[in-house]
């Protein structure tokens, strides 16, 4: 097992496929003239498979695919179907506008639940947000994905000023829809230009959920990010991811692979352990990954404390967010 300093077993991977995406959403990369990791840098599906392998067999058991957009990868089917023979559960986070070419892959590869990337109900906002035009592929596959059984939950990253009024919005469209919409802190990266007070807190999403609806509180796992409700006679339900104003890094187990083949033991880790040039180089990478786990800081990878009115974002070092994966 992968245990750090403070008693958290490790055994959740993420694993970025690419920082190349098809959406352009200002928040995870800001620039529209983003210089994407060349694919002779990025991990290659053996290199992805055999670092997967190495982290399962000391005690993971779930890993999520994430970008960027993963599916824009050429090969992202082939990665999947590899990866899908190992002894975990996985699972992807996509934007859904390449769903409807993926399903069949997703059958084979026995994918039971997918996180869609969704932050507004409208259009005309979503193609601001975007800066692309594919709202109405999004639903459609939204729609498809849960015809065919696949748990879905929509993330939404709440801005105040942009889109906090849709929160019911989006718990009235669960209301015929079994879809589990995931409300998320704004929360700071490079060329985000995060500010503090544009952060909708968990405190302030309940208060204004609590003017139209009655949420009953529903239990949730020891490793949960999210805080789940219902509404009573919703087909669907709802959680909220409470990053800024109420961390849960106590319960920790997520580790990250960056698409260039990086691993940052926390989201916000300024530290990086290059695991691909080590694989390439015939060494062995495990001592690297059990370093890495060991050095994890206690909360918010050492930069920032939940008092986040207080955060300098000139002083965060890390990498935006589309660079990480998500």
């Amino acid at each position: 097992m992968l245990v750090d300093g403070f008693n958290r077993v490790h055994n959740y991977l993420r694993i970025s496929l690419t920082d190349n995406c098809n959406l352009r959403c200002f928040y995870c990369m800001p620039e529209e003239d983003y210089e994407f990791t060349p694919h002779s840098r990025l991990m290659q599906p053996s290199e992805i498979e055999s670092l997967a392998k190495i982290f399962v067999e000391n005690g993971v058991n779930k890993i999520r695919l994430t970008g960027g957009e993963p599916l824009v990868r050429k090969d992202a089917a082939d990665i999947i179907l590899r990866l899908s023979k190992l002894p975990v559960s996985l699972t992807l986070t996509t934007n859904a506008t390449r769903l409807h070419d993926f399903a069949n892959v997703l059958e084979e590869a026995k994918i039971k639940s997918l996180n869609i990337s969704l932050d507004t109900l409208d259009a005309d906002k979503f193609q601001i947000i975007t800066r692309r035009d594919g709202f109405q592929k999004v639903i459609d596959n939204i729609h498809l994905m849960i015809s065919k059984n696949i748990h879905v939950k929509v993330n939404v990253v709440i801005m105040k000023g942009l889109n906090d009024h849709e929160i019911n919005n989006f718990i009235e469209w669960t209301k015929d829809l079994a879809v589990h919409v995931r409300f998320i802190e704004f929360m700071p990266f490079e060329g985000n230009r995060w500010t503090s007070n544009q952060v909708f807190t968990m405190d302030d999403m309940l208060q204004l959920i609590g003017q139209k609806y009655s949420p009953i509180r529903l239990k949730d796992d020891i490793h949960d990010t999210a805080k789940k409700f219902a509404i009573e006679g919703h087909q669907g339900t709802f959680a909220i991811i409470s990053t800024m104003s109420e961390p849960f890094c106590s319960t920790c187990n997520r580790m990250r692979l960056t698409a260039d083949g990086k691993m940052k033991n926390c989201l916000f880790s300024q530290k990086e352990t290059d695991l691909l040039t080590a694989l390439r180089n015939g060494e062995d990478v495990l001592p690297l990954i059990q370093e890495s786990i060991a050095s994890k800081a206690k909360e918010l990878g050492g930069q920032f404390t939940k008092d986040f009115e207080k955060i300098q974002t000139e002083d965060l070092q890390n990498r935006s967010m589309i660079s990480i994966g998500g």
